[in-house]
C-alpha cells in the first residue's frame, strides 16, 4: 500500500481483454446454432440412410463430432492458446494423447479378442 493509492491494496487485472475472450451474447448464440447445426445434419445423414451403412457414414459422423468440440471449446470455454498462458491448451493436448490411446487400446483389444476366440465357440455344429 503506498500513499498515491489512498491506502488501499492494489488489485491485479486478469487482463482477459487482451487474451481475445469475450462472452457475448453474439458469441454464446453463434456457438449455440453451430453446435445444433453440426448435431443436425448429422442425425438427418444417419436417419435417412444417406450414406447406406458405409464406413463413410461413420467417418463423416465422427468429422463432424470433432468439429463440434472445436465449437464449444472456443464459444463456451473459451479456450485459445494464449489463455492461461497455455496451460490451457498443454492440458487439452495431454488429454486428446490420452483419449485417442485409450480408445485404440481398446478397440485394437477387441479386434484381437474377436479374431482369437477359440474355433469350437463360433462354430455352433461342435457343440454335444
Amino acid at each position: 500500500m503506498s500513499a498515491h493509492d489512498g491506502g488501499q491494496p492494489a488489485h491485479d487485472d486478469h487482463g482477459h481483454d487482451d487474451l481475445g475472450i469475450h462472452a457475448t451474447l453474439k458469441g454464446y448464440l453463434t456457438g449455440f446454432v453451430l453446435a445444433c447445426v453440426l448435431t443436425i445434419i448429422p442425425f438427418w445423414i444417419v436417419m435417412s440412410g444417406g450414406f447406406a451403412k458405409s464406413s463413410t457414414t461413420a467417418v463423416f459422423v465422427l468429422g463432424l463430432a470433432a468439429v463440434q468440440i472445436v465449437v464449444h471449446m472456443i464459444y463456451f470455454l473459451h479456450m485459445n492458446a494464449k489463455s492461461e498462458g497455455g496451460w490451457n491448451m498443454l492440458a487439452l493436448v495431454f488429454t486428446i494423447v490420452l483419449v485417442v490411446i485409450t480408445l485404440s487400446g481398446s478397440i485394437w483389444i477387441m479386434y484381437h479378442l474377436n479374431s482369437n476366440m477359440m474355433p469350437t465357440m463360433m462354430d455352433p455344429s461342435n457343440l454335444p
